[in-house]
């Protein structure tokens, strides 16, 4: 569980809750079902509008991440491969076969798989670096839906006040009613910035980070392939790789 996500979610929405109270105003005067409903609906439907559902349910599983996000061992990976230096040269390449039918990563299994095929260095890394790009750009484009949300959300939200700014000029014969209208039609667009700002916008940045760290760490199992198809020793391959701990 990430802490620090728990953390900033309840800090936002408490600072705006409570400089709302500091000035005197009330908690009600932040409730309003209809402003909610046009600027939570309008922009969920905008966002769904451009995502393919494919799409829309790979953003959905990784939505999970803000709370439990992957957790890739670098450290834990650079002895992996280290390991697998160590008996292709102590048993050649055959004798990670075995290693590689019990490798749970589906990556790295692919990555020992072709080399105990015996495929050059240069087409595993071809191989690995395409399906290692697709699935960054796959997470990546996922994550834009959360991005494009927080685009959507303010503008939906300036909407929701012109609404109810129509009905409150609609009112004028009663003034009475004008101030306290325009109050409350002002309150969608406090949703639609608290939205974007508070939420949407640093929901998909989270997920970019997640993104970039898988990204890195398979980048790292791909140099480490590489070493090995071409022969390094494994200490000189540790070294090599002590970067990316840093």
């Amino acid at each position: 569980m990430d802490v620090l996500s728990i953390i900033g979610i309840v800090l936002a929405f408490t600072a705006v809750v409570g400089g709302n109270l500091l000035e005197g105003g009330e908690l009600s005067a932040l409730a309003n079902l209809p402003a909610a409903l046009l600027v939570v609906g309008g922009t969920v439907g905008a966002g769904l509008l451009q995502m393919p559902l494919a799409g829309l349910r790979r953003a959905l599983a990784m939505m999970r991440w803000v709370f439990l996000p992957p957790r890739h061992g670098f450290a834990d990976g650079l002895e992996q491969v280290v390991r697998w230096a160590t008996t292709a040269r102590r048993e050649g390449l055959l004798g990670l076969e075995a290693v590689a039918e019990m490798e749970p990563d589906a990556f790295a299994r692919r990555g020992l798989q072709l080399l105990v095929d015996g495929n050059e260095p240069e087409a595993i890394r071809s191989v690995l670096e395409s399906e290692s790009g697709l699935r960054e750009q796959r997470d990546v484009d996922a994550a834009k839906f959360y991005e494009s949300m927080g685009g959507y959300a303010p503008t939906i939200g300036i909407i929701g006040a012109v609404v109810g700014l129509i009905h409150v000029m609609g009112n004028l014969a009663d003034p009475a009613n004008v101030g306290p209208g325009i109050a409350v039609a002002f309150v969608a667009t406090i949703y639609g910035v608290a939205l974007a700002n508070l939420f949407f916008l640093p929901i998909a940045a989270k997920l970019r980070s997640c993104v970039r760290e898988a990204a890195q760490y398979r980048e790292m199992i791909i140099e480490g392939i590489i070493a090995i198809a071409d022969g390094e020793n494994p200490r000189a391959i540790e070294l090599r790789l002590n970067g990316y701990l840093e």
